[in-house]
Formats: C-alpha cells, structure tokens, sequence
C-alpha cells in the first residue's frame, strides 16, 4: 500500500494525518470537472508542518489519496458528523464551496463500499494497530488527529476561522488536563484559539478517543494563512500557494510545544507500572 505511510516511534504519542493527500486514481479523475477541484480542499502541507515530531520518536500516519475520493475522517455509514450544517461526506460529491466534483457518473453504494475497503479500512487499521502496539507500553498514548483549512470558506463558517481549532467532542475524547494544556499553550501565542466550536473533532477523534480507556484523541485545526498565503478566491492558477518557511515558523513553534504536552501528558509508563 504506497499511499499509506507510517513511520514507526515508540513515544506515546501518534499523529495523524488523513488529509494531505492529492493522488486521484485515473479512473476517478477521468469523471471529475477538473483534477485541480478534486485536490483543492487538501490540507497542503500539514505533513510537513509535523515533520519535527519524528526526532521525538513520535509514529506518523498518512495517507496519500484525495479527501475528494475517500474522506478518511468521515463516518463509514455516510452518518453527518455535523447534522444540519454544511460539510462533506465519506465520497464527497462537492467541494467545501459547493462546486460538483463529478462531471461523469457519481459513486454508488457499490462503488463507495470498494473504496471504503481499499483505502477507508487500511488506514484505520493501521490506526488501531499501532495504538495497540504503543498501549503495550504506555499507559495513556494520545491520538493526535492534525488537520488545516483554510480561513475563509462561507458555505462552512462565518467570518474568518481562528487559527487554532481544538476539538475534543465537548471534552469526550481526552482527558480535561489534556485539553487545557493544548488550549493554555496555544492561546499564550497571541493566536485566536478556540475550543470544540465549528470543528469539534472528526470521526477519527470521535471513534478513538476514550480516555477511560488510556486513549486520548484531540484534532487540531489549522487556519491556514499560519504558514501559507491565502488568495482571496482560490484558481488553478494560483492555488495551492507555496510553503511560507518565514509565516509557519511562530506555527510551528506552538505546534511543537502543543506536541510536548500531548508527550508530558502520555509521560513513560513508570516501573513496575500495570496496564
């Protein structure tokens, strides 16, 4: 599976990544308007802005297909994690901004059952067998589910989003020490910061997080303009813009001391310690 990446630590901690991918297999592409729509809601560079976290010996998770052909945060039923708002489903038929993806012929529910299968259920699998692995050995590990979008996007949200989005499903997937460290970490940037407002935590969060159980999930939504320049209306001619090294470098700074609290919080199962 070369669009499924994993790479393997042995901190208590695992970050995942479920929608920095653009690959669209030709068959799908051949009945979308355009490519380019099909890969416009990625979230461009959220691996790169986590790379520093494998000299942490942190596991990283990603996968390299469209949300625009599976999104891997949606639930597998078609179930709205957000009823009565605007969003996206498990195969999307529009874009964030309401734009048909598909010129050709729209995913069945055979069609959606094979790529929930081929792509959908790795990916989760995958998921749970290193949270597996890593509860051999920490008592708590923490599911980081990392995202970003961007700022402006009126079909989903008013106004201009926060650049810090937590979400923890109104407290349920994390433990509140957790989630208050994140919080009081990213509001002493000088950052809006906002918790469990428009995104509250995807299925990922949703699915995993049980902090009874030693597993604490929490996404982070990014605000985009933190490490890129956003137009003001997104073409094929100018969007994605490149990687802004100078713009990331205070969002990374938060991020790194977001993911020392998430492995201060998870912390090394201590000697003679049960699971």
């Amino acid at each position: 599976m070369d669009w499924l990446n994993i790479s393997r630590g042995n901190a208590p901690l695992i970050i995942a990544v479920p929608h920095a991918g653009t690959v669209i297999p030709d068959d799908i592409a051949a009945r979308f308007h355009s490519a380019w729509l099909g890969r416009k809601d990625a979230d461009f560079y959220v691996d790169q802005l986590y790379d520093f976290a494998r000299d942490a010996d942190v596991t990283l998770i990603s996968t390299d297909i469209s949300r625009s052909v599976i999104d891997v945060n949606r639930d597998p039923s078609g179930a709205s994690l957000y009823p009565g708002m605007a969003t996206t489903g498990l195969c999307p038929l529009t874009s964030f901004d309401g734009e048909p993806l598909y010129s050709g012929a729209e995913p069945d529910e055979a069609e959606i059952a094979q790529r929930r299968a081929k792509w959908f259920e790795p990916y989760h699998g995958a998921i749970q067998d290193e949270l597996d692995r890593l509860r051999q050995t920490h008592r708590n590990v923490v599911l980081y589910d990392a995202h970003s979008i961007r700022y402006r996007i009126p079909r989903l949200f008013e106004g201009d989003l926060p650049m810090f989005n937590i979400g923890t499903n109104g407290g349920a997937t994390c433990d509140e020490r957790l989630q208050n460290a994140v919080v009081e970490i990213c509001e002493a940037s000088g950052l809006e910061t906002v918790l469990n407002a428009r995104f509250k935590g995807g299925w990922t969060t949703r699915h995993y997080g049980r902090p009874e159980d030693g597993i604490h999930a929490i996404q982070m939504e990014l605000a985009m303009q933190g490490y890129l320049d956003e137009p003001e209306t997104p073409t094929p001619e100018n969007w994605p813009t490149p990687y802004a090294a100078s713009r990331a470098a205070q969002t990374v700074s938060v991020l790194k001391s977001v993911i020392g609290a998430c492995l201060n919080f998870a912390g090394p199962l201590s000697h003679g310690d049960k699971i």
